[in-house]
């Protein structure tokens, strides 16, 4: 049995912490997604829109507030699921062990910290190529109904048109894939709102979720090389 605290003092709380950060991380999957499937798109109409979306994302004060939520989730979810994918390991007290929990868990279970950890290192890179650029790099900026507007569209098109930053988010979102796979459902059963009733639609949405989710966040990146 695992004995590692993480960081928040008990089993009990470090596993309600994960689980909590991480259904508030796949909200914002969805509406990072929807705005983002605007990238399908071609023209000055599609460019303007993202535009528009990218400056209500950065400035409006609520979504400010809830994004300094979301990075500081980020990092501790991270950081504590780290620790305590250490501390477990360390834990075990035989080869038997493992072979045991590998037979009765999935691939994807049994590799969370480093799926973790490869999705982690993604939202690094991605944060220093659009986040960082957007508020403080030299983003090209036109006007929009007298407005300036700073161009984000051209600088994610540029980013996505060259190969190894499309190979970098693909195989990123392969692996946050497979993070999900696994975590959708466990966060479900961590906060108890499970039922033998609707434990299987709980499952059914986690695996779909798992799938069409980074695998549109995949497809942008694709379609804007291959045009």
């Amino acid at each position: 049995m695992a004995t590692g605290k993480g960081l928040f003092g008990s089993s009990l709380a470090r596993k309600y912490w994960m689980a909590l950060t991480g259904l508030f991380l796949i909200t914002f999957l969805i509406v990072h997604l929807a705005g983002n499937l605007q990238l399908f798109g071609e023209g000055e109409e599609v460019r303007d829109s993202f535009n528009l979306y990218s400056k209500f994302m950065t400035t409006f004060p609520v979504i400010k507030v809830v994004s300094y939520l979301l990075y500081a989730s980020i990092l501790l979810h991270a950081i504590d699921g780290i620790v305590l994918a250490r501390q477990n390991a360390a834990a075990r007290p035989s080869k038997y062990v493992k072979n045991n929990a590998a037979a009765n868990s999935g691939w994807a279970s049994r590799n969370m910290a480093l799926l973790g950890i490869i999705t982690l290192l993604f939202i690094i890179i991605h944060m220093k190529s659009f986040w960082y650029e957007m508020h403080f790099g030299n983003v090209p900026t036109y006007m929009i109904d007298g407005e300036e507007i700073k161009d984000l569209h051209s600088i994610t098109v540029a980013a996505f048109e060259q190969l190894w930053y499309t190979l970098i988010y693909v195989i990123s979102m392969a692996a946050l894939g497979f993070h999900l796979w696994h975590g959708f459902q466990s966060a479900f059963q961590t906060m108890g709102w499970s039922h033998p009733q609707y434990n299987p639609i709980i499952k059914g949405v986690g695996k779909a979720f798992a799938v069409i989710v980074p695998l549109l966040f995949a497809l942008i990146p694709i379609v804007i090389y291959l045009r």
